[in-house]
């Protein structure tokens, strides 16, 4: 391996690119308009421009990066995680034309990125997974048999669904059916995607960093823990997992081996287990890839995990790992709102300033000036704190929370901070009490403002002057009083009253977690939608239509469900905002949209055809959308020059 394309972005592709500067592999980066001024694409030996906004116009297009790949010379590529990492048919290409795949062979991943056949492969390597049917079901009173032994709640799982989307939770037999009903008529009768687990209410998730080589040598890294999680998305974890008997840790390695040797599994991947208060371990999936969390493994086996993938790449042996050193945590920095359910926003990072000293490790793939984008994943980068017990990496974390400054992004810090002082996780009282649910039962949905954010556009009020100044991320100030050095936080409206004399006295609403359709609310008079005209509701952001919930002449009431997005790995939900007839619908599941593009037409006379007036009003979902991400586009045009960066031709010659 002489020359490496990094086909990701943000801080895994630096996370990589470091690893080969340092093993003397030159290095070739990708990025988008957004990422354009990264530190990973200044990192990079080469850097080549791929064209497009959407994710399957950039990170996502095969034959951009595959030509990129040729036109540079790379004799490799490194997925990184996310976007290509596991599509079998995107390593399969790559090996077709002669380059190294680092990952696990093209029919692995077929194995063991389908959720139900990654079933059939713990079944057959004698590993338990969750209670579950392990086919699709199409028949309603085979799933309403298996709630009914097993209880509820139940998930109903995407096959094809990774980092936790894909999953609906199902509290009961109506739901169930409501379920079947809205993806069986609806959707394309998309059922065949699904299959259905017992909901395992208490227990932790756990998971072994694993590697096998070519010569069939396998090794657990370490174990972590990721229990705190949010939509099944991870915000904390650490590595070993704590407080697991011998019996478990035991029964971890084992069944992490059983899953890779009955594959032929060559790389790095992680086996995630769930671990419930009885000590049961039960299979839930293994990620054919380094995952995000990785750090922490690192710090407590001593092993570079970047340097292990392309050294089992080159057909070399993996290094064996030795007792874990020492306790770790990773924080994932991510741009969302902790009052908010964890909304992700977008912005520009005005200042930043990273902890140090002993113990921090930091993997950041933004810095300071640049623009946070909603079009990708939420997670700027992460701080690792690492001790040698786990009671003495706690307050170096709280330490390390303090020291660390951010501003222009919102992010969890604050959460954080709690969540290091509360027992249940500190296990003060000697009792470590955090399951999966930990963290939404105890943090999300606490307040009003919280509470809001999952409401649809159509049902939200417009905020007040003085919601609007408790909403703004404050500037900071430092001043002496008798002496004493104070760093004061005000509002920015209240810093704009104070210098200029006024307070803006209106602002677009800011974009919801769910809905943004026909707006009741104009941003400029708070005039109300026409009762007796037509809506064409509009997506309030880039993202992935999963579900269209209504079919064309049906009646809807204010309030209805009509279509589900996904955007950033969470469901967003755009609900009827006025009763009426679908007139139209212009989506379908899998289809890709941009913030303003039309989703669903609502009649209110039955006629079909939407009058300007209504379009109007439909355009302010649009509007919101934009005012969100409009710091993003604000640089663009000025230094799109083609296929590759000005002073990186070379590498196209």
């Amino acid at each position: 391996m002489k020359k490496l394309l990094v086909a990701n972005r943000s801080e895994i592709a630096l996370r990589v690119i470091r690893t080969a500067k340092e093993m003397g592999i030159e290095t070739v980066a990708v990025y988008s308009e957004p990422d354009r001024r990264a530190p990973y694409v200044d990192q990079a030996a080469e850097a080549y421009y791929l064209p497009g906004d959407t994710y399957n116009e950039t990170y996502l297009n095969q034959d951009a990066i595959l030509d990129i790949a040729r036109r540079s010379g790379a004799d490799a590529i490194h997925p990184g995680y996310g976007f290509l990492s596991e599509s079998a048919d995107f390593a399969a290409h790559v090996l077709e034309r002669g380059l190294t795949w680092v990952g696990p062979r093209p029919q692995v991943l077929e194995d063991l990125g389908d959720k139900i056949s990654a079933r059939r492969v713990a079944h057959v390597a004698q590993v338990p997974p969750v209670p579950g049917i392990s086919e699709p079901v199409d028949d309603v009173h085979t799933l309403v048999e298996f709630g009914a032994s097993y209880g509820y709640p139940v998930m109903m799982k995407r096959t094809d669904g990774g980092g936790g989307r894909g999953i609906t939770v199902v509290k009961d037999e109506d739901g169930l059916r409501s379920f079947y009903s809205a993806h069986d008529s609806l959707q394309g009768s998309d059922l065949g995607k699904y299959f259905i687990e017992k909901f395992v209410a208490h227990a932790r998730h756990v998971e072994t960093q694993c590697g096998r080589d070519s010569l069939g040598n396998f090794t657990v890294y370490s174990t972590r823990d990721c229990s705190v999680q949010r939509r099944n998305q991870k915000l904390i974890e650490e590595a070993p997992a704590p407080f697991l008997s011998d019996k478990v840790q035991a029964r971890l390695m084992t069944y992490s081996r059983r899953l890779f040797d009955s594959v032929g599994y060559e790389g790095l991947g992680t086996c995630e287990f769930m671990v419930t208060p009885t000590s049961d371990v039960y299979f839930l999936e293994v990620n054919p890839r380094l995952q995000v969390e990785h750090t922490v493994s690192e710090e407590v086996c001593g092993i570079d995990l970047v340097r292990e993938q392309l050294n089992i790449a080159d057909g070399k042996e993996l290094t064996r790992a030795g007792e874990p050193r020492g306790h770790s945590f990773e924080l994932r920095i991510t741009s969302e709102d902790p009052q908010k359910n964890l909304t992700p926003g977008s912005g520009t990072i005005e200042h930043l300033h990273f902890p140090s000293g002993p113990g921090i490790r930091i993997d950041f793939g933004v810095a300071e000036g640049n623009t946070v984008s909603p079009k990708f994943d939420s997670m700027m980068g992460k701080i690792i704190i690492t001790a040698r017990t786990r009671e003495e990496a706690i307050p170096r974390v709280l330490r390390a929370l303090d020291e660390f400054e951010i501003t222009g992004i919102t992010t969890p810090c604050e959460l954080y901070r709690d969540i290091f002082h509360n027992p249940d996780f500190t296990a003060e009282n000697g009792s470590f009490a955090v399951t999966t649910r930990w963290l939404e039962k105890n943090y999300l949905s606490q307040s009003a403002a919280s509470a809001r954010a999952g409401m649809p556009q159509s049902l939200v009020q417009m905020q007040s002057p003085q919601e609007i100044i408790g909403s703004v991320a404050p500037q900071s100030f430092i001043m002496e009083i008798n002496g004493k050095r104070v760093r004061l936080n005000v509002p920015t409206d209240f810093v704009g009253l104070l210098t200029q004399g006024r307070l803006r006295s209106q602002r677009r609403p800011a974009q919801p977690l769910r809905g943004n359709g026909l707006s009741t609310a104009h941003a400029d008079s708070g005039t109300q939608a026409s009762s007796d005209s037509h809506g064409q509701i509009s997506a309030p952001m880039q993202a992935v239509v999963t579900r269209v919930n209504v079919a064309t002449n049906q009646k809807v009431s204010k309030g209805d469900l009509l279509v589900v997005l996904e955007s950033m790995k969470m469901e967003n939900y755009v609900y009827a905002p006025l009763s009426g007839r679908v007139a139209e619908i212009m989506v379908g599941p899998s289809d890709s949209v941009d913030a303003g593009d039309p989703l669903v037409t609502i009649s209110q006379d039955g006629s079909g055809e939407a009058s300007a007036g209504t379009e109007d009003a439909g355009s302010t979902a649009a509007d919101s959308a934009g005012s969100t991400s409009g710091a993003d586009g604000a640089g663009r045009g000025a230094d799109n020059d083609g296929a590759v960066d000005r002073d990186r031709k070379e590498g196209d010659k």
